[in-house]
């Protein structure tokens, strides 16, 4: 029998960013290609792509730190302090613990499944009323849909959707800022401004009247102010992302395999299954950053201390050694679990309210108010992303083709 030494991580000095912003999986082939990490210059971190790496990275937090230096730092600016996601354990159950309750199924059916499904009809008259000439499922749906859901789950009595999509976005920008852009800065402490603002009201009252809202489990889960404000300000920064673009991401794959949408309609018992292959193959959210506390050797590739990783779910959920055909969209494929939601303690809270807000009421409720729902190839489709990746526009038509 033999074994492999452990190696140096290979070096790819040809990755174009803007490239990968258009379409980042020709890059993430090659890179699985060259090993299960490679070490990436131009964004100064080493790609973790295979989906045995990933597993590994999230299975290991006392190796592999989610206290990332960099991004850490500028998510600690972005919010105002630290959050829950950039912890370790104990620190990182501490504040999670609070909202790990409200977040499971049975809560958040019989808390917000109303909103939910009112949210829906609201949003999809809006659809309606442009109708099948002008729709645009990103900018008339999904994303004013998941920030007014995150506004109710959240109880940010005072605020509405628009609200909720300017302190993401800047907040997420913010998160993002390792060029230190002050512009950026400026939209970030507005934000961070008005979130406080309204904080300043609701944390007194949700003491005096507790309600099922996420805010609510952090006011008086006996955590400091400054920790309920970061982990909200955490919230609304990640909360939109994923929900808005598995509205349009599904659309946009059935439309491209109709014979599965047909199944689906013809078979509502799919629906979970096409919102699980959905998030596989088309990650919302692609990457998130770790960094080594000591000098250590993954998947036979030897990592400095204070390396800096990306797991890229992105690309170990379409990778072959774990998934057959892995680059194909099956809604019938074998349940198998995938990296769409992270894994380990910092497993994604929301998870179960992304499949039940959107796998089972939002998507599903689409194609029964508009019959013929699909892309409208007349117009034109963008998509954006890599580190979040989704479509910030698609056209969609209904009705007869």
């Amino acid at each position: 029998m033999t074994t492999t030494s452990p190696a140096p991580a290979a070096t790819a000095d040809w990755v174009d960013p803007a490239a990968m912003l258009r379409d980042p999986f020709d890059t993430y082939d090659r890179l699985r290609d060259l090993g299960p990490v490679v070490r990436v210059p131009v964004i100064n971190r080493y790609l973790a792509t295979t989906f045995e790496a990933c597993r590994l990275i999230e299975a290991d937090q006392e190796t592999y730190s989610a206290s990332v230096s960099g991004s850490g730092a500028t998510m600690a600016r972005a919010l105002g302090a630290q959050p829950m996601l950039r912890k370790d354990d104990p620190d990182h159950a501490t504040e999670r613990t609070p909202i790990n309750p409200p977040m499971r199924p049975k809560r958040i059916r019989e808390a917000w499944l109303p909103l939910f499904e009112r949210n829906a009809r609201t949003y999809l008259t809006a659809v309606q009323e442009r109708g099948p000439q002008e729709a645009d499922l990103n900018r008339d749906y999904a994303a004013p849909l998941a920030a007014q859901n995150l506004v109710d789950m959240l109880g940010l009595h005072g605020a509405g959707a628009e609200d909720m999509t300017r302190w993401s976005h800047a907040f997420i920008a913010g998160i993002g800022n390792l060029a230190d852009d002050a512009d950026i800065w400026a939209r970030c402490d507005a934000a961070q401004a008005e979130v406080d603002a309204l904080l300043d009201a609701l944390i007194p009252r949700y003491r005096r009247e507790p309600d099922a809202s996420l805010t609510s489990a952090l006011v008086n889960a006996g955590l400091p102010d400054g920790a309920v404000r970061a982990n909200v300000k955490l919230t609304i920064s990640g909360g939109m992302n994923e929900p808005q673009h598995m509205i349009t991401n599904i659309v946009w794959a059935l439309s491209r395999h109709p014979e599965q949408r047909e199944r689906v309609l013809a078979d509502p018992s799919l629906w979970p299954a096409v919102f699980d292959e959905a998030v596989r193959w088309l990650s919302p959210i692609g990457m998130y950053p770790r960094e080594t506390t000591r000098a250590t050797v993954l998947e036979g590739v030897e990592l400095p201390a204070g390396a800096i990783l990306g797991v890229v779910v992105g690309a170990a959920n379409r990778d072959p050694a774990a998934f057959a055909r892995p680059a194909e969209f099956d809604i019938v494929r074998p349940k198998q679990p995938h990296l769409g939601f992270g894994s380990g303690v910092h497993l994604c809270a929301g998870h179960w309210a992304a499949r039940i807000s959107i796998g089972e009421i939002a998507v599903p409720l689409l194609y029964q108010r508009l019959p013929g729902l699909r892309v409208d190839s007349r117009r034109s489709e963008e998509w954006y992303g890599w580190v979040f990746r989704g479509l910030t526009s698609l056209p969609v038509t209904w009705g007869r083709s």
